[in-house]
């Protein structure tokens, strides 16, 4: 049986502000794409499916073609809900889904009852574990004290040994499940999922399955050779930008796990993060590779420039995010040695030269105007303590 695994397609994220619907679809195509050139039977998707519990209708929409798409290539679906999905909304038609080859898993009660497929070495039992918050399922799962990931998947794999144990010797396995497990490594683009400050569970909590499909992490990655995590289909953090994203090919053969081969989805579109001037970042030749990526630009300009984004944006069409590096060397030391025995004019001045630049002659004729001002209203009992919160205001508004 060959078993395609990938997780954690976050349909309906969006990037900087920026919809990600398109990407995510041509994303999701290339999986499916896949099933057909491979002849994949099963495709399996441990959880996070969608990046918030109440999805758009476009995402939705979205969601719904993948299934169709996959499907039509070939191939059946077991799913189950994450962090980040509602397993009610997830979950709505499970049983009528089934029925059209697509298996959905978001419950507790359903953890011991697998979906049950053939091959000519026999059965595979896929057992879908959905994201667990101990909180909520340490009841219904039995777990008395000690409430924690670990605790509530450890019992939840108690109750898939259990049912494997009462199937044919024969029986091959495949667990899917969404956890952050010991060994994995984090992109930064996840969401905490921390009880405690303990958010992380041992691979061994897996021992006695063919094959374990992880999500939760967002690159691919082996934990142990029959523990992966496949990632998510296109990269949600510059964190992630020399993530080659993949899925696993899996071959259950009749002893249980036979091949597991990587296979890189496309690149639909890169991520590049450069530092310079923005004259520099509009103009040098060696920026043309990143015209057509997601930019983060790091400015290095002696002075904060102004509407810099429009002027990326006419050269890096898909910037969406920047910050101002202030220069190495200026004095950055702190703002309460700076003002001691200065006058207020002195302590607008310089603060205003820390926050943009130095300020003109006329600049700094009307600064002096309003911290005279400023100082004249204030109440004789405050006058001691007023004229550096006056002089911040005023240089804020400069």
């Amino acid at each position: 049986m060959k078993i395609l695994h990938t997780s954690d397609w976050h349909i309906g994220r969006t990037f900087h502000g920026v919809d990600l619907l398109a990407d995510q679809r041509r994303a999701l195509d290339a999986v499916a794409d896949m099933v057909a050139e491979h002849a994949v039977d099963v495709v399996v998707v441990p959880g996070d499916v969608f990046d918030r519990a109440v999805p758009s209708a476009d995402a939705v929409r979205l969601c719904t073609s993948a299934f169709e798409r996959i499907r039509a290539a070939g191939a059946r679906i077991v799913v189950t809900s994450g962090n980040h999905d509602s397993p009610a909304r997830l979950g709505a038609g499970a049983s009528f889904a089934a029925a059209g080859g697509l298996h959905v898993f978001t419950t507790v009660a359903e953890v011991g009852e697998p979906a049950v497929m053939s091959d000519e070495h026999g059965d595979v039992a896929f057992y879908g574990i959905p994201y667990l918050e101990p909180d909520a399922v340490a009841r219904e799962l039995g777990v008395v004290s000690g409430r924690s990931h670990a605790s509530v998947l450890d019992a939840a794999m108690g109750r898939v040994r259990a049912d494997l144990a009462r199937r044919d010797a024969s029986t091959r396995s495949v667990v899917l499940a969404h956890a952050f497990v010991v060994g994995g490594e984090a992109t930064g683009s996840e969401r905490s999922i921390s009880v405690g400050g303990v958010e992380t569970v041992a691979a061994g909590a897996f021992s006695g399955v063919d094959y374990v499909a992880l999500g939760h992490l967002h690159s691919p990655q082996e934990v142990e050779p029959h523990v992966r995590y496949s990632g998510s289909p296109v990269p949600y953090s510059f964190g992630e930008r020399t993530h080659r994203k993949a899925v696993w090919m899996i071959e259950l053969d009749a002893d249980g796990l036979g091949d597991v081969t990587r296979i890189d989805l496309p690149v639909v579109r890169g991520l590049s993060v450069l530092e310079g001037t923005v004259d520099e970042l509009c103009s040098d030749a060696r920026f043309a590779a990143a015209e057509e990526h997601y930019v983060s630009a790091v400015l290095t300009d002696p002075i904060r420039p102004v509407d810099a984004m429009r002027a990326l944006r006419r050269r890096f069409p898909h910037a969406v995010h920047l910050e101002w590096q202030r220069p190495a060397g200026e004095d950055v030391s702190r703002y309460r040695d700076k003002v001691i025995g200065r006058s207020d004019a002195a302590i607008v001045r310089s603060f205003v030269t820390d926050m943009r630049s130095a300020p003109s002659d006329r600049e700094c004729a009307l600064l002096d105007a309003a911290v005279e001002a400023a100082a004249a209203q204030q109440d004789s009992s405050t006058v001691d303590t007023a004229p550096a919160a006056a002089a911040e205001t005023v240089a804020m508004s400069a």
